[in-house]
């Protein structure tokens, strides 16, 4: 039942990104949570550079991504409230069966961009300022790959999210970093298939951060901290544990 202290915040905006969207992970969960609070979520779901950059203009009343030093930033500028774990999952090394990089089975990712670089083979990156592709940069930066100088030859970058770069991955035969939930829910994988995980530079944390009221008077600051509450409390942390597509968890509940 809906609160009477809810009138007139019926509902919030919460700036997220693609992957839990594409993962099917919020519509699983968020029903829940109005069940439990009256509360409607409406989500946007764009990369996290993005949504960032909406959740700075104000544009939302939570921020739910996957770039911790931004994110850190985010708050220690005055933008948001404060910073929680949420949940993580992995990033993984994809490409085509054939593997000209000759990477499969590897552990390093900076061993298989370094390979990949050498071979030029071809490689879709979302280049989008996505979590996932601030992860990315960090990798080929660690390789001592300079990839603006290959983009338009090997290095081809999409501008668009997850599933879509994988598309174009799917269509050119070509290597990608993802997220694993996206992954496991993309269903045109055509002759790609996961190459390298297990490295510990592959974690993939998410958090949580309401945004800050006395920046932007119109977030709905106690709805938006009911959401929170919920997230990393134990109805959202099990919602999110429960969470499974073909026998698979996809997110890993952390909240402290």
């Amino acid at each position: 039942m809906c609160s009477p202290s809810w009138a007139g915040e019926e509902f919030i905006v919460v700036q997220s990104t693609t992957s839990t969207q594409n993962s099917g992970l919020l519509d699983a969960i968020l029903p829940g949570f109005q069940d439990d609070t009256g509360i409607e979520v409406r989500v946007v779901a764009v990369g996290t550079g993005q949504a960032i950059k909406n959740a700075t203009q104000g544009d939302g009343d939570v921020l739910l991504v996957h770039a911790k030093p931004a994110e850190e930033t985010f708050v220690a500028e005055g933008w948001g409230v404060q910073r929680f774990d949420v949940m993580y999952n992995d990033f993984v090394l994809v490409g085509p069966g054939a593997d000209p990089a000759g990477i499969k089975g590897g552990s390093d990712i900076v061993t298989a961009l370094t390979a990949v670089a050498t071979a030029q083979a071809p490689f879709a990156s979302r280049g989008d300022d996505s979590g996932t592709h601030k992860a990315e940069l960090r990798h080929w930066g660690a390789a001592g790959v300079d990839v603006a100088a290959a983009s338009g030859s090997w290095y081809r970058e999409t501008g668009s999210g997850m599933g879509r770069t994988l598309n174009i991955a799917s269509g050119m035969d070509a290597y990608a970093l993802t997220d694993r939930a996206t992954w496991i829910a993309f269903a045109n994988k055509g002759d790609l298939e996961i190459l390298v995980q297990g490295d510990t530079r592959l974690f993939n944390q998410y958090g949580v951060i309401l945004v800050n009221p006395d920046k932007h008077p119109s977030v709905k600051a106690q709805a938006g901290q009911t959401f929170i509450d919920w997230l990393i409390g134990p109805d959202g942390q099990a919602a999110i544990a429960g969470y499974q597509l073909d026998g698979q968890q996809l997110f890993f509940p952390n909240a402290k």
